[in-house]
């Protein structure tokens, strides 16, 4: 691989370092090239994480490697070539929170990141909503200028392109309505997988009872598209000497409240980063029983990826907001 690397970023300089990192799902390597560092991923998909990151880095409001190039291997796959950032983890951090509640410098400065990026992140969920309202402004103004290059307003639900969170594909036809993407690309998506491996009774019967419900949950909100990384778990986020970084993102225009569910799960988020997120954008009338729907979809994709550990929690869940 390292000759086609050579060839496809055009350096003579491909020195690896460091140690290969690896997550449950993909593994990558640091190369040192002509350029300055890169980060190599290997994987058969990763047009929507490399379109993702664009997305992201195209608002200029959250911090996120500069993906570079998408390359086809020999035989099959390809390597995913993306910047090399000096990132520290943040989710270590998390995990030192509860033992280390009482410390002082270190805690500090790690609440402040978070915070932080609790107040990037209302800002990424907002800008779209921003983009809408200067469209709006700029349509009763006479002899406005021509827009050219300037992002535009997303007036639907989904992404240009099919995005992964984790292994599984996640069709992003674009829709006009919140709910029936949500239900349709996220939630029947996720089950469709666990009959197809498990045809669990008590889930299709659970999903029959609830998938006309969902509807229910979102009377007399407005959804306004906003870009979501799509997989704002604690491991994928991280700091740098400037500050937060997200990574390996799933991204989509959906509900910003959808962001916030994993941010609650698995190790989680300080509350600074969501006393920073809300203070930006309030809580909406129903938010916590939307919060476990999209806790829900984020269940059955640990059960499609981990097992039957997570069938437990899928099933309660889906139990709780039949209640």
């Amino acid at each position: 691989m390292e000759q086609l690397l050579r060839a496809e970023l055009r350096t003579a300089t491909l020195r690896a370092f460091g140690s290969p990192g690896a997550g449950c799902i993909s593994e990558g390597r640091a190369y040192d090239t002509d350029a300055g560092p890169v980060f190599v991923k290997a994987r058969q998909m990763f047009e929507g994480e490399m379109a993702s990151l664009e997305a992201l880095q195209t608002t200029g409001l959250v911090r996120v490697p500069r993906p570079i190039k998408v390359i086809d291997l020999p035989g099959g796959g390809a390597a995913f070539v993306m910047e090399h950032l000096k990132m520290r983890s943040l989710s270590r951090a998390f995990v030192l929170l509860v033992v280390i509640s009482w410390c002082s410098g270190g805690l500090s400065s790690f609440l402040s990141q978070a915070s932080k990026l609790g107040d990037q992140m209302a800002d990424l969920h907002l800008y779209n909503q921003k983009l809408r309202d200067k469209s709006k402004a700029e349509e009763n103004t006479v002899g406005r200028r021509a827009e050219g290059a300037e992002p535009q307003y997303v007036t639907k639900f989904g992404f240009h392109t099919v995005t992964c969170c984790g292994f599984i594909p996640q069709v992003n036809e674009w829709q006009d309505d919140w709910p029936t993407f949500f239900a349709r690309h996220r939630l029947q998506a996720q089950l469709d997988l666990i009959e197809k491996d498990y045809a669990d009774r008590e889930a299709r019967e659970l999903w029959s009872q609830l998938q006309v419900k969902i509807p229910d949950l979102f009377c007399g909100l407005e959804i306004v598209p906003a870009l979501l990384h799509g997989d704002l778990w604690s491991g994928n986020v991280a700091e740098d000497d400037s500050g937060p970084v997200i990574y390996d993102p799933a991204s989509f225009y959906g509900h910003s409240e959808f962001e916030l569910a994993i941010a609650l799960m698995f190790g989680g988020f300080p509350r600074s980063f969501f006393t920073a997120y809300h203070r930006k954008i309030p809580k909406a009338p129903g938010f916590d029983r939307r919060l476990l729907l999209y806790q829900l979809f984020n269940y059955l994709n640990h059960w499609n990826h981990f097992g039957q550990g997570y069938r437990s929690p899928s099933l309660g869940t889906m139990r709780k907001l039949l209640k």
